[in-house]
């Protein structure tokens, strides 16, 4: 098994999915997670070249949310699109992010994700309300490279 594989067990994966469906079910915001074991990037840099591969940017609103971890570095990002970055408070992202960290020192690695997600969801929800004829427009599932 690689590194990415042994970062978060089948149950773990499932449950970070599961928070990634509960915080889209009130925004029309999108959420995904990214796990790799190594990049010589710089992992901000990362995540954006990682977010235009998934092509994050394809949302209406503009407003996903890519969670962004490299294993074997002991790197994390986390990054908003436009839309977000427009209308959140300016250390919005550096909050959400330390939440994670404080978590991944712990080893604690999908309470670290799943507590970010909650964070991003609830200020998504504020910003990008649920509307009755939102679709998800970006897998929930966790990606790998």
């Amino acid at each position: 098994m690689s590194s990415t594989e042994n970062f978060l067990n089948a149950a773990d994966e499932q449950e970070i999915v599961q928070a990634i469906a509960l915080a889209e079910k009130n925004t029309s915001g999108e959420i995904r997670v990214h796990i790799e074991k190594h990049s010589d990037t710089p992992p901000i840099a990362r995540a954006r070249e990682v977010f235009d591969e998934l092509k994050m940017y394809k949302t209406d609103a503009r407003n996903g949310v890519l969670f962004y971890v490299g294993v074997d570095d002991h790197t994390f990002a986390i990054i908003g699109d436009k839309g977000i970055d427009d209308v959140v408070e300016s250390d919005f992202w550096e909050c959400t992010k330390d939440i994670v960290i404080d978590h991944f020192k712990n080893k604690q690695f999908k309470e670290g994700l799943v507590k970010g997600i909650e964070r991003a969801g609830e200020r998504l929800k504020e910003f990008f309300p649920y509307e009755t004829d939102d679709s998800n427009e970006l897998s929930n599932e966790i990606s790998r490279s």
